[in-house]
């Protein structure tokens, strides 16, 4: 807390060092618009709860389930961090060479060199679609986990899609009002949801232990039960999807780069935090999880809003217990639902910025009082309503939508991961994080492979036979963003979009950047 504050007081001792410096520090290349208002336990507690690994692996049990059952859930995911660590590496690397809110899109731009224009125009709108459809999903935790309280003491309640969406919608606008007036408060909100994840999954995993029966070790660890249609091998690989989703966040914090006072430095820090805890809290409570149940078939049959409170009854035996442990899930999604807005929101800012988006002189607009891009907010509320509501004519295709904020994200991330490797890690300048000689080029060319057999992977039919209401449209999803993003640098982009300024890397030769700031 106290280097926090001191971070913080640098700052604004050194004003105005910090706006002489700003044109060499500031990826962008344009003046400070937002408060440097996060220290390193902000931002830190910033990138846990955006990924909030527990609570995300817990509500998507049923769709976990199917590829391997409880060990499944756990090995899956395991495997998924694993994964998500060697991502997390080359992001760390990056975003500490080149902070800024745009994020993968202007590394993409420095790492492509001559092709960098184009490259970074695709990749920060994958980029942010992946994180729009994502932010839709993440919104109906919370609003299935509300109504799942009333269900505990209403059990008679018949729970309809539309009841969900209707909390949902209002959820979605108090998070973005949230955002717009009271950002002063985020940091700080932040630390507090540090508390809820840890402190709240903590207690939620000693409640589990101590139910009144368990599941046995060989359900837990060993008795692989997959009902896919698919081999174990595929259905291990296709079932990592699930796991991807609940780690799959290193890139968040990123995109608030130019509200720290030390980006360089605490930005790779705060990826970190998130891998390794979100790993770590998600992986006990995962395994306490699956001991508490001792039904799943009543698990998988539930008629309620939120089946994860079915095992939380048979851990707990009462009401009370299950509507606590559901509170702990709520509070603890709902600083989620805050930090992916923030990140939502300063993501399209810095698009619009450089010139990539429609009306993005509209859009580029950032109210300096309340130091947030009040447009751009505005405008993915919209978006997050509007995406939201396609699982009222189609579950099918809500989750295959949602199901691609992992290949939309990661294929972002190798479109500024692999031309930094093929240029030989020679077009960034070195942030105070680099993995030096052959460790670097091995983790970037581990990430990229990853990348691309992953997501071949999860394009593929979740069961066998695959037929209409079970086919994975997410190949046609990807392809129908990239078409979408084709047409607008067509009409747009190819004539209009100069490309970002980039002050501090110049005709290809690094101008030295200060590590202060």
């Amino acid at each position: 807390m106290d280097d926090e504050k001191k971070q913080l007081g640098d700052v604004e001792e050194n004003a105005t060092t910090v706006t002489t410096r700003e044109a060499r520090v500031n990826a962008s290349g344009h003046v400070d618009k937002l408060d440097r208002q996060y220290g390193l336990l902000s931002i830190c507690g910033t990138a846990l709860t955006i990924d909030n690994a527990w609570v995300a692996l817990g509500g998507t049990i049923t769709i976990t389930v199917a590829n391997g059952g409880a060990p499944g859930i756990i090995y899956e995911f395991l495997a998924a961090c694993v994964y998500y660590g060697f991502l997390a590496a080359s992001i760390a690397e990056l975003a500490s060479s080149i902070p800024s809110a745009g994020g993968v899109y202007h590394w993409a731009t420095v790492t492509g060199g001559k092709y960098g224009r184009a490259l970074g125009f695709f990749t920060g709108l994958i980029n942010y679609y992946g994180w729009q459809v994502g932010f839709s999903a993440i919104l109906y935790i919370p609003a299935n986990v509300i109504i799942q309280m009333w269900v505990v003491f209403h059990p008679e309640f018949v729970v309809q899609t539309w009841h969900v969406y209707i909390v949902l919608v209002l959820l979605n606008w108090l998070c973005c009002l949230f955002v717009i007036f009271f950002n002063r408060f985020i940091p700080m909100i932040q630390k507090i949801g540090v508390f809820v994840v840890v402190a709240g999954g903590l207690v939620t995993v000693i409640v589990l232990a101590a139910s009144r029966s368990h599941a046995s070790a060989s359900f837990v660890f060993t008795d692989w039960q997959n009902s896919t249609g698919w081999s174990g091998g595929v259905a291990f690989l296709t079932g990592l999807l699930n796991g991807a989703f609940a780690i799959g966040t290193p890139d968040a914090v990123t995109h608030i780069a130019e509200e720290l006072p030390h980006p360089r430095r605490d930005l790779p820090r705060a990826i970190a935090v998130q891998i390794s805890l979100g790993a770590f809290t998600g992986l006990i409570y995962a395994v306490a999880l699956m001991f508490a149940i001792t039904d799943l078939d009543a698990v998988l049959d539930s008629n309620g809003s939120f089946p994860l409170a079915v095992v939380y009854s048979q851990a707990t035996g009462n009401k009370a217990g299950t509507f606590g442990l559901l509170l702990i899930v709520l509070l603890s999604i709902l600083g989620c639902c805050i930090g992916n807005y923030v990140t939502l929101g300063r993501t399209w800012w810095a698009l619009a910025r450089d010139d990539v988006t429609p009306f993005s002189g509209f859009f580029s607009q950032a109210s300096e009082r309340l130091s947030c891009p009040v447009p751009a907010t505005l405008f993915c509320a919209v978006l997050s309503t509007g995406f939201a509501a396609i699982q009222l004519g189609s579950d099918t295709a809500f989750a295959d939508l949602t199901g691609t904020f992992v290949i939309l994200t990661t294929t972002s991330y190798a479109l500024a991961i692999l031309p930094h490797l093929l240029s030989g890690r020679k077009n960034v300048p070195r942030g105070p994080f680099w993995m030096p000689g052959w460790i670097g080029f091995a983790v970037n060319a581990i990430s990229v492979l990853l990348v691309v057999f992953t997501n071949v992977m999860f394009c593929f039919p979740y069961v066998l036979p695959a037929e209409k209401e079970t086919m994975n449209y997410s190949s046609v999803i990807l392809v129908g963003f990239v078409v979408l993003t084709a047409f607008w640098w067509v009409v747009h982009g190819r004539k209009n979009y100069r490309g970002p300024r980039l002050p501090h890397v110049e005709a290809g030769r690094h101008v030295k950047v200060e590590d202060e700031i």
